[in-house]
């Protein structure tokens, strides 16, 4: 089974006996037999969860140190063979005790990584037993081998190149220089820390964000393994809060006081190319030279469980959504805002359709006049019927105008573009792209010829979406003077339309939510004999649900088309069968690369997401690039 570059995770929290080394290895070996059954390719253990954590100087006692040499013997032999597995234990070198993660693999011991910052402060007594780590790489004799041991070390799998993690332990997180900075630096796509973390009022949510943020600040994959409630004693409670993160995104977290395992499916090959589009300021420093422990990692044959939204570039509900959605339209408004101001510009002109992106478009610009303390008259909406507008577009254009308070002017294109028709020899009955893109031409001619002779601007309508199709005709809606829905998705554009109709209410709401019930098209062509509209965009080029998500993962994250394809089949499945997903995916890349000219010259626009396609911000891309690799890649690999 093919995962594209996803690695099943695991931490796992046994239920330990503090001091009793037989049982918690047989603890170890029961979980970890229990995760690699679940796939897992890599799983970590608590802070020396070998022995307990909570010995105090029963460290010093040579019983319990032969114990858990003893213990490690009995892992190497018993531990499942194909996961990486990572067990917290007290190792004796050359005199010197260390607190340290052992990886095993293959039925042998792969690596030993002791400790770098030994906590001596509040309840916490370590530097009393353990040495902290030297920044050397050694070998030692353990468990009948001799083995890496030290700090820079990362472990990589021989089959999977992009599968390397390396390690650090509890405390070396929570200081200003963490080993694990480094350990990125040099290449570790994942960072497991194995902890022993005692629960106090607030520390769950400072560890969660510590780790999500590290994991964002390094692109990486980050694995906290907590011990559990065996632990607690004395006068410390301890809860196994175990997270897995991936690039700032918590993925999955267990629930305090439940010891378990907590599986997660981390994106490597995301990770990789995130880091590969930020090298420039990532790779800024002096990387440390670091060992590269070779492993060969188990095949996984799970299914990927992660959830994909078919909805990307929406922000999620909850507490946050109208904060989220307020301030995407707070970003195209201030663009306008400083657009206006710089120019001094006295009028907006707007063509105004019917459809979501004029919509959007006149609202935004109705905000930026009322920010900038302009009268709203001066925004001039200019509804430009033709051969296929409908009256429902018609009526909409009208309607909306007069709910917002703008001024509308009407100009037939009808007469013009026949007359233009007859200019250049062109049989009105031939409804091909020139009888379609003249009219658009004429459009954008008068909008911006009102605009010269009202000392305004031309504001752009079209959005994100259909830039990354092409679906504009070049030199028509393709042009204006500023574009505010340039860096808008059209699954986004409907979401800031209702967000806009509940705030507004009243006539408003009632037209606008018409204008979202009404197919997307250009209206170029003649309706049907029932005078709706008959050219429907999505019959046309795909569904633009469908190709957001596309635009999204092949854009922001880079993937391999098969690995879209991939996600397009897990996200859909239910709403679009297979062959669905595929033929508007090919139909997308094919799009997205013969259309790129249109993209080297647009207009100024405001970037409001991740995703921008300017030639002048974040894409750059030859006009005749070849699409064929990509088309090849996507049923391949």
């Amino acid at each position: 089974m093919t995962r594209h570059g996803f690695i099943k995770v695991c931490a796992a929290t046994p239920e330990i006996k503090v001091a009793d080394v037989p049982y918690n290895a047989a603890a170890i070996v029961a979980a970890a037999k229990k995760a690699a059954e679940e796939g897992a390719q890599l799983i970590v253990f608590p802070e020396l969860s070998l022995c307990g954590y909570t010995c105090g100087d029963l460290f010093n006692q040579r019983a319990l140190l032969d114990a858990a040499a003893d213990g490690l013997t009995k892992l190497q032999a018993e531990l499942p063979k194909g996961a990486l597995t990572f067990v917290g234990a007290p190792v004796e070198v050359c005199g010197r005790l260390y607190n340290c993660a052992v990886a095993f693999c293959g039925g042998r011991v792969a690596g030993v990584v002791p400790k770098s910052c030994i906590p001596n402060y509040g309840e916490f007594y370590e530097r009393r037993h353990f040495c902290p780590a030297e920044r050397t790489t050694a070998e030692i004799s353990l468990c009948g081998n001799v083995v890496p041991f030290g700090t820079d070390m990362i472990f990589r799998a021989e089959n999977m190149p992009l599968f390397t993690v390396a390690c650090e332990i509890c405390e070396d997180l929570w200081v200003p220089a963490s080993p694990s900075v480094r350990h990125a630096l040099a290449g570790a796509n994942i960072i497991v820390n194995l902890s022993c973390s005692d629960e106090i009022a607030g520390k769950a949510e400072y560890r969660r964000s510590l780790v999500a943020m590290q994991s964002a600040k390094l692109i990486c994959g980050y694995v906290y393994c907590d011990s559990g409630d065996g632990e607690s004693t004395t006068d410390m409670v301890f809860a196994g809060h175990n997270l897995i993160c991936e690039n700032g995104t918590l993925l999955n977290e267990s629930r305090l006081f439940e010891n378990g395992l907590t599986f997660a499916d981390i994106d490597v090959d995301k990770l990789d190319g995130e880091r590969r589009r930020c090298a420039s300021s990532y790779y800024s420093g002096e990387t440390v030279p670091h060992e590269f422990v070779s492993f060969v990692a188990a095949e996984c044959g799970a299914e990927v469980e992660r959830d994909f939204p078919q909805l990307p570039f929406v922000p999620k509900s909850g507490k946050l959504l109208a904060e989220r959605t307020e301030l995407i339209l707070n970003l195209q408004t201030m663009g306008l805002v400083k657009r206006l101001g710089h120019t001094r510009c006295r009028t907006a002109v707007i063509g105004i359709s019917g459809g979501l992106d004029s919509a959007l478009a006149l609202l935004v610009t109705c905000r930026a006049f009322e920010r900038s303390g302009k009268d709203g008259r001066d925004i001039i909406a200019v509804t430009m019927p033709g051969f296929g507008t409908t009256g429902r577009t018609l009526n909409s254009s009208v309607e909306l105008t007069k709910a917002l308070g703008v001024t509308l002017k009407k100009v037939d294109i009808t007469p013009s573009v026949s007359l233009h028709f007859r200019d250049i020899g062109h049989d009105p009955d031939v409804l091909d792209v020139t009888y379609e893109n003249a009219q658009a031409r004429m459009r954008t001619m008068i909008l911006m010829n009102i605009a010269n002779k009202t000392g305004g601007m031309v504001i752009g309508t079209g959005d994100l979406s259909e830039l990354a199709l092409g679906w504009a005709t070049y030199n028509g809606d393709h042009m204006s003077m500023y574009a505010v829905n340039s860096g808008v998705p059209k699954t986004l554009v409907k979401h800031l339309i209702r967000f806009e109709a509940e705030r507004l209410g009243g006539r408003a709401r009632q037209v606008l939510q018409v204008i979202l019930d009404t197919e997307i098209s250009p209206e170029l062509l003649p309706p049907d004999k029932a005078g709706n509209i008959a050219q429907k965009t999505e019959d046309i080029v795909g569904p633009y649900v469908l190709h957001d998500f596309f635009l999204y993962y092949a854009v922001r994250w880079g993937f391999a088309p098969s690995k879209v394809r991939f996600l397009a089949h897990k996200a859909f499945e239910g709403t679009y069968d297979g062959a669905t997903v595929d033929k508007w995916l090919k139909n997308f890349y094919r799009r997205f690369f013969a259309q790129q000219f249109k993209r080297s010259c647009l207009p100024d626009g405001v970037k409001v997401g991740t995703v921008t396609l300017s030639p002048r911000g974040d894409w750059r891309m030859p006009s005749d690039a070849s699409a064929e690799v990509w088309l090849e890649n996507i049923c391949g690999e």
